[in-house]
């Protein structure tokens, strides 16, 4: 029991941070590991290369633990990905570091802020409830599997 708990203390205070391009293999890591069709290490490249695009990471002992990516255009954002490493995972990271984007995205001058979750992901569905996300269109058989997504939408400020 006490090797668990110094090794869960010896893990470091997690700090939220941009992303850089440098992070483009540990982002692909955690997609991988949190989604049915993980993103290579290059297409999270070619993104993070972006100028439209903004990331942001929670790091933890110099790893890092989970990324949020979104597209920018005429005034309005698109999540494209939020993952948490699945051993972090309902240790309360995700919001902060959703707060943490959208503060970002509204200070970029991004009006609303537009993504797409799986209607039976609830964890994601309460999270972004709960940041202020509201329902306005439904995706029919989006997922691989035929999975329906919610189209979700944030105004800022």
């Amino acid at each position: 029991m006490m090797n668990f708990v110094s090794r869960l203390f010896a893990r470091g205070k997690p700090a939220f941070s941009e992303a850089r391009s440098a992070d483009a293999a540990a982002i692909a890591a955690v997609h991988g590991a949190s989604f049915q069709r993980g993103w290579g290490e290059d297409e999270i490249s070619r993104l993070l290369v972006e100028s439209n695009v903004v990331g942001h990471r929670v790091t933890s002992g110099g790893k890092l633990i989970g990324f949020i990516l979104s597209r920018l255009a005429a005034g309005e954002a698109e999540i494209l990905s939020v993952a948490i490493a699945p051993a972090w995972r309902g240790r309360g990271l995700a919001r902060p570091l959703l707060d943490l984007h959208l503060r970002r995205l509204a200070g970029l001058g991004v009006r609303a802020v537009f993504l797409e979750v799986g209607e039976g992901n609830a964890p994601a569905g309460r999270l972004y409830r709960r940041a202020g996300f509201r329902e306005v269109g439904r995706r029919q058989g989006y997922y691989e599997g035929g999975a329906t997504a919610l189209v979700l939408r944030r105004d800022l400020g």
